[in-house]
């Protein structure tokens, strides 16, 4: 996952659980939390009985992401996050746990008559390449579901709207032609493509860091005629560490109704 996925993401979960971006520069941003999400992210249990038993003003925290140390301003005080770290992971936790599906409305400029919005579905796809090394890839995809039209990078695209839970007013949605399960499937195939045209001589090399580590093994018990439990075992380990595998896992995704500005072609 690439830094600048990682600020897309981050924003697109909390402005999905209703958590205001209150600042945003290069490499950063500030968020301010719901009680909700406050309570599901920053572990103040004992601060929140307090609250709830008191009647007091609640106060969920602001917090500041750092997401590019070198472009982001020297003096900024934040949480460093990237792919691998604690905080990243327990908001993929609480991604699913809220709901990994949202739907999200496009709030448009008119103010009469009525606007149609187009039906999209969109996903954050992680494609992981894992042998004894790990390598993690963020696809970002939308499916058009009236034409079909597959476009990358689409929460990047999502960026730059505003989008809201509920129908704005004076617009109204059109019906897919494309049910979302199935548009869910041709994302799948499209990401199984991908896969299939990539570079894995990342697994070759794999494998032949595995045959030379079983050549040492062999190397190490070659005396002896019936090979003990322990060499079994120790060429077993070898295998499960080193056999070049593919992971494809769907982070979060959801039901996008934009207007028809938004119906890219690329």
């Amino acid at each position: 996952m690439q830094q600048a996925d990682i600020q897309h993401f981050l924003k697109r979960f909390f402005i999905s659980n209703q958590c205001e971006i209150v600042e945003e520069g290069t490499g950063y941003f500030t968020v301010q939390l719901t009680i909700e999400m406050d309570k599901e992210l920053m572990n103040r249990p004992f601060y929140w009985h307090y609250v709830e038993k008191t009647g007091g003003t609640p106060n969920p925290m602001k917090l500041t992401f750092i997401t590019d140390p070198k472009a982001s301003p020297s003096e900024l005080s934040g949480e460093k996050i990237h792919f691998g770290s604690p905080r990243l992971h327990q908001i993929f936790q609480a991604t699913k746990k809220f709901g990994g599906f949202i739907r999200l409305y496009e709030k448009t400029k008119h103010q009469s008559g009525n606007t149609a919005l187009h039906p999209w579905i969109g996903v954050n796809v992680t494609i992981s390449y894992v042998c004894d090394k790990k390598k993690d890839f963020v696809r970002s995809i939308g499916l058009h579901l009236i034409n079909g039209t597959i476009v990358e990078e689409f929460q990047k695209k999502l960026e730059s709207l505003s989008l809201t839970p509920k129908i704005p007013d004076y617009c109204f949605t059109i019906t897919p032609i494309i049910k979302p399960q199935s548009g869910l499937k041709r994302i799948e195939r499209y990401i199984e493509r991908i896969v299939e045209q990539d570079d894995h001589t990342w697994a070759e090399d794999a494998k032949q860091r595995m045959n030379r580590d079983m050549m040492l093994l062999n190397h190490f018990y070659e005396d002896l005629k019936e090979k003990p439990d322990v060499y079994w075992s120790e060429r077993e380990a070898l295998n499960c560490l080193y056999k070049p595998r593919i992971h494809i896992n769907i982070e979060n995704g959801g039901l996008f109704y934009l207007s028809a500005n938004h119906v890219w072609t690329e």
